[in-house]
């Protein structure tokens, strides 16, 4: 099921994308050759106007061909010498180029935007403390955050997103339960259950489990801990002009939280001390879709979102074959007045592709490592 919501989110995400490039290329009066659904061998397509739209066997994404785009190719050799040269993208002043390369970037965010909004409407897990002020939450409760590995928690398959109903321990024939706890309650309850066994009831996903678990003593503060971090958790509904004002606001936010965890990474990469344990690719996106569409159509909805604003974000990077790499280009041609030898910007597009994908099969090697790797 994971797979399938993935595939189908990869080429509705991609899609968007082209879409952008797609209806700021017509605005603009250049010519689309072709919009692909999927990537070739093509099955069928049909011609409407000057563009064909094409349906291929590959169904992750797709691709806009515009006229232009890469002018020393053969067959777009006339985007410069030929009678419809006035409407290819090399044709029109650079700051109409730029707005074709970013609109599928903005398609990307306004998709987050939208998704993040809906989910606002239809109702959000949000945290207490991040409640817009005159809001109110329904269905508060206390959930796991995160989990610290190789802690109590972990090794007991704890995971984010699982509602804690109630803990209890046996203490001198006597029994010691907490029920529908808080914060403090919870920290105090274990704190106080040093070397006990501690009968932990849970939700997963909607379904009742209960485990044993003994804390673990922190030895920096001498306190029991399960290895877990908590926060209280309810249900925010919100009338649609809020709805739209708060899902803008958390595109903000998260787009700004990926930004700074992209730039580590890649500070990290060039200081030799990245790890990219910590970092997903396909076959761990498809088990994240799989765990968010269990825990409820919000999780799956903000998590599509998310991919979305990744997608915006990583396309902005200034990298040759990406749309930042392309607006990079435009920039440095503007500075010199002159164009950039096609050839050259088509090997470093090359190779900048090329470099994308050798870090994909990295993170790839990485995600099937964590998929086999015994817990």
């Amino acid at each position: 099921m994971g797979a399938i919501i993935f595939i189908i989110t990869i080429l509705v995400l991609v899609l968007i994308h082209e879409f952008g490039h797609f209806i700021a290329a017509k605005r603009a009066g250049i010519r689309v050759d072709e919009f692909g659904f999927g990537f070739p061998p093509r099955l069928f397509s049909f011609k409407k106007g000057e563009t064909t739209y094409s349906f291929n066997l590959i169904p992750f994404g797709g691709f806009v061909k515009i006229f232009g785009e890469t002018p020393d190719d053969k067959e777009d050799y006339s985007s410069e010498h030929g009678p419809d040269h006035a409407r290819s993208l090399i044709s029109k002043p650079r700051s109409t180029q730029a707005v074709v390369m970013i609109a599928g970037v903005a398609m990307n965010f306004l998709l987050g935007w939208i998704l993040l909004s809906g989910a606002f409407i239809s109702g959000m897990p949000t945290a207490v403390s991040d409640t817009p002020r005159g809001a109110v939450l329904s269905n508060t409760a206390l959930y796991i955050t995160s989990v610290k590995k190789d802690s109590p928690a972990f090794l007991a398959h704890l995971s984010v997103g699982d509602k804690i109903i109630s803990l209890s321990y046996e203490d001198k024939s006597q029994i010691k339960k907490i029920e529908n706890p808080d914060i403090r309650g919870f920290q105090q309850f274990v704190e106080g259950a040093t070397d006990k066994n501690i009968s932990l009831l849970y939700s997963h996903a909607g379904v009742p489990q209960n485990i044993q678990i003994v804390p673990q003593k922190n030895i920096e503060t001498g306190k029991s801990m399960l290895g877990v971090s908590i926060d209280m958790i309810g249900m925010l509904k919100l009338p649609f002009h809020q709805a739209v004002y708060t899902g803008l606001k958390t595109t903000w936010h998260m787009t700004v939280g990926i930004a700074l965890s992209l730039a580590g990474l890649v500070k990290n990469i060039f200081l030799g001390n990245a790890n990219f344990s910590d970092v997903s690719g396909p076959i761990g996106i498809i088990g994240i879709m799989k765990t968010a569409s269990e825990f409820g159509f919000a999780y799956l909805v903000s998590f599509i979102a998310l991919i979305s604003l990744n997608l915006a974000v990583i396309n902005l990077i200034p990298f040759p074959a990406l749309d930042g790499g392309r607006v990079l280009f435009l920039i440095i041609e503007s500075i010199k007045g002159s164009r950039i030898n096609p050839k050259i910007a088509n090997t470093l597009n090359n190779f900048g592709f090329m470099l994308l994908i050798l870090l994909m099969l990295v993170v790839t090697y990485h995600d099937i490592i964590k998929l086999w790797k015994p817990i």
